[in-house]
């Protein structure tokens, strides 16, 4: 991937070298790691599936999966909060800041122009680099749970060691599976802005395990179509390079829950899945890639 040299996001909290342990941090619990998750279960009804339309269509005050097309009446702002990002070293002082920098800076442009086609305005999210671990709204944040995305503070956790994680144990190595993982945990961002996780936040309590963990997998197959999106945007900025695409469509199979448990424990269980199977991330990343359209992207519905 060609990032080097390019514009880079200035929504970057580098806490490492500083984290320490979390002292019962409160807010709500809901986060949403990759690749792993809460575990949960099976198949969520359709008067669940009517309620997240009605309840984000209700929200938005238009159809969400209109981003694209631009058939849309009305519009709506979100409010920027007060920035509290630490200081930034220079280009060129740390290449992995530079690298998460660039790649989160790229998200926001695409973003940016999504938002605006439905007369919207894009608040992104603020991202989070720690070692070790550190405290976040929704819980204690650590290379244990993963990259996630809390709704509570709208902001992205990533111990960078998730990437040799990625890369040793999953097989999962090169620049634009990184880049892949940072594209889906801000695709959680975008639901969070357009309804779709605050409608899960709030139903969650009431479903079935199974019902839950089933409308899990619709929600991180989405975000999985949203990254999809994302690296069809950066191909048209003519960033990408050879094997790019296989290097994401192989993190996709390689963290699948199927391929997760057989690899743990030598068999897997579906009604236990909470992301996906290896093959329905690698088919909603591929269409969101091949689409470019959020109208693509509609798991829930």
């Amino acid at each position: 991937m060609k990032w080097r040299g390019r514009r880079r996001s200035s929504n970057v909290e580098d806490r490492r070298g500083r984290s320490g342990r979390s002292r019962g941090a409160s807010g709500p619990r809901m986060r949403i790691p990759m690749p792993r998750g809460r575990a949960a279960k099976g198949g969520g009804g359709g008067l669940v599936m009517l309620l997240v339309v009605l309840g984000i269509a209700w929200m938005m005050g238009i159809n969400p999966l209109s981003l694209l097309s631009g058939d849309v009446s009305g519009g709506s702002t979100y409010s920027q909060r007060p920035s509290d990002n630490l200081p930034m070293p220079n280009a060129g002082q740390d290449e992995l800041l530079d690298f998460v920098a660039v790649n989160l800076a790229e998200t926001e442009d695409l973003w940016t122009m999504v938002f605006e086609q439905s007369n919207l305005t894009y608040v992104p999210p603020k991202l989070v680099l720690f070692d070790g671990q550190t405290s976040s709204p929704c819980g204690v944040a650590s290379a244990r749970t993963g990259p996630f995305y809390c709704p509570a503070d709208q902001k992205i956790y990533l111990d960078p060691d998730f990437y040799r994680q990625l890369r040793d144990q999953y097989g999962a190595g090169g620049d634009f599976a990184q880049a892949y993982v940072l594209a889906h945990e801000v695709g959680h961002h975008v639901q969070q802005l357009i309804g779709t996780l605050p409608e899960f936040n709030r139903l969650r309590g009431a479903l079935a395990q199974e019902e839950e963990n089933a409308y899990s997998v619709r929600i991180e197959l989405q975000a999985d179509c949203y990254a999809g999106i994302w690296a069809k945007y950066v191909g048209e900025q003519n960033l990408l390079e050879r094997g790019d695409i296989r290097e994401a469509l192989n993190a996709a199979e390689q963290i699948g829950d199927d391929t997760l448990q057989i690899r743990t424990q030598g068999f897997a269980v579906p009604k236990t899945f909470s992301h996906g199977t290896s093959a329905q991330r690698m088919e909603w990343f591929s269409r969101g890639y091949e689409t470019g359209n959020v109208q693509a992207c509609d798991t829930i519905g």
